[in-house]
């Protein structure tokens, strides 16, 4: 787990939290951040999204990043969000990622590789287009938008995360118990350029169980520690019970047209 700045995340008292948990018998700890996390709603909040998704992007596949100066049209499906980090200080972006549950489409992911059996009919969100600024509080941003994600899927009672990672980034997902759903293989995703990527996924249900079983150094900060400046409002979670989409009903569905 060492491929992940856990020493730095633990030590200073940075994090962030969508929803408060209430976990029956411990005392939440607070912490606060010299950023805030928020869902995107307004055309401005999503261009300053874009303009650190750009940046970030353009450090490793610059090709790519030029391709990335608007909105894309994923950001306003229907079952999306899109979350934004920014700077206490000036209001600038230090970090964003896009999150597509399966409720009303399949998964951006399912266009370049077809997800095992065993996912088919679950609940799943798949986290795109991360990008945060540089150094140590960088770091930080992504850990904390991870925790976004996985406070989002809890209260969308998603089932499971699936995310495409290039190395080294999935190194840092491992670190994070991802199981990898191909093992050995790279694949090359269509929205992410064809670049070569690694599949993982992540059983939400499970989590807090197998953090504490592993002592994992951010259970404390995932689970038992509330964040005000993490903030999901303005998410409609009232659509968590509506009919799942997947890969291979859609394929059936396109068979019996």
């Amino acid at each position: 787990m060492k491929s992940i700045d856990h020493a730095i995340l633990m030590n200073d008292s940075f994090a962030a939290d969508a929803v408060q948990q209430a976990v029956p018998g411990v005392r939440m700890a607070e912490e606060r951040l010299p950023f805030t996390v928020r869902v995107v709603r307004s055309e401005e909040a999503l261009h300053k999204a874009v303009a650190i998704r750009q940046a970030a992007y353009a450090r490793h596949v610059p090709e790519f990043a030029a391709k990335l100066s608007s909105p894309e049209a994923n950001d306003h499906d229907e079952g999306s969000v899109v979350l934004l980090a920014e700077s206490k200080l000036d209001g600038s972006p230090v970090g964003t990622m896009r999150i597509q549950t399966n409720r009303f489409r399949d998964l951006t992911i399912a266009q370049s590789v077809e997800l095992p059996a065993w996912l088919e009919n679950k609940s799943m969100a798949e986290a795109t287009r991360l990008g945060v600024g540089l150094g140590r509080t960088g770091r930080v941003v992504k850990t904390v938008l991870f925790k976004a994600l996985y406070l989002y899927c809890v209260e969308q009672g998603i089932e499971w995360m699936v995310i495409g990672a290039r190395s080294p980034l999935d190194r840092q997902y491992e670190a994070l118990l991802f199981q990898d759903l191909f093992p050995g293989q790279v694949i090359p995703l269509r929205h992410a350029n064809n670049i070569p990527h690694r599949v993982l996924a992540f059983d939400v249900g499970t989590a807090d169980e197998r953090w504490a079983e592993a002592n994992h150094p951010l259970y404390k900060f995932m689970v038992q520690t509330h964040h005000p400046d993490l903030d999901l409002g303005g998410v409609d979670f009232s659509i968590r019970n509506i009919p799942l989409r997947t890969a291979r009903s859609s394929a059936r569905m396109a068979i019996s047209a």
